[in-house]
């Protein structure tokens, strides 16, 4: 068995599948993997899942790379231009007491355009580069881009934005309008959702473990398998919120700060 078979295998794909059910296997399973969702006090157990993380790392990155080799030849072109985005396990050294942010997102700038090829195009008159000018606003791919590449989205209006799946672990996004945005299955590990207007906000299956969620606006949003475990709510308003089906609740709360959460039925929590 070759390596590239190796990885698929590792991903639980037959060889040969798509760089889009390649990312999809990859995510799946490092949210299943993820530290904090493990016993904290089996250090066995936490030593296996970042040897895992790292496998997980290494097969993506192998088939990504194919992937995109293979792009390349069919376009004629000798490089492309990609962000990675994978989870590094943290250091946990024996007295650690911190946690920090796992994720951590690569950028790779397109190379220059050769001098002679400034020349050529200089001499011609013409002005060509190698950049691809982004979607017009509010196409899906421009959205989900803004919040791949955006470190701080303070403030911002995203309103009915398409975030779905979207690597927005630890960013700023706090009194942002995501008004009807669509964030299922998005990555928001840390990130800061103080005060956001997430009024009809489509969570469905969202990771917002430990992620800053005071005094934010969810009225009306879809809430269902999402997980706010380690999530600070207070003051946040669920009012008519989707957060399961009739007396099942199918959202994980685990060590979450519901301190004064306006609740689904309209009830303030811990009143």
């Amino acid at each position: 068995m070759d390596e590239l078979e190796q990885c698929y295998r590792l991903l639980g794909l037959e060889p040969g599948a798509s760089l889009e059910a390649v990312n999809q296997a990859y995510r799946d399973l490092v949210f299943i993997w993820h530290p904090d969702r493990l016993p904290q006090d089996n250090p066995r157990l936490l030593e296996k899942a970042q040897e895992m993380i790292k496998k997980l790392n290494h097969a993506r990155d192998q088939l990504r790379e194919r992937a995109g080799k293979g792009s390349s030849r069919q376009n004629g072109r000798g490089g492309s231009t990609s962000q990675r985005s994978y989870y590094r396990p943290p250091e946990r050294p024996a007295s650690q007491s911190t946690w920090r942010p796992p994720y951590e997102q690569h950028y790779s700038p397109p190379p220059p355009p050769s001098s002679a090829r400034q020349q050529a195009d200089r001499s011609s008159g013409s002005s060509r580069s190698s950049y691809s000018p982004p979607p017009p606003p509010g196409s899906p791919d421009s959205a989900y881009r803004s919040g791949r590449q955006h470190g701080n989205m303070r403030g911002a209006d995203l309103r009915g934005a398409n975030l779905k799946e979207a690597y927005l672990e630890g960013k700023d996004m706090s009194h942002a309008d995501l008004r009807g945005a669509d964030l299922s299955d998005a990555f928001l590990h840390l990130a800061d959702l103080s005060g956001a207007n997430l009024q009809q906000a489509n969570l469905f299956r969202a990771n917002l473990l430990q992620a800053n969620l005071r005094g934010a606006d969810l009225q009306r949003a879809n809430l269902i398998g999402a997980d706010l475990s380690g999530a600070d709510l207070e003051g946040a308003n669920l009012r008519d919120a989707r957060i399961g089906y009739a007396d099942r609740i199918m959202v994980k709360l685990v060590g979450a700060n519901l301190t004064q959460v306006t609740m689904p039925d309209g009830r303030i929590y811990g009143t």
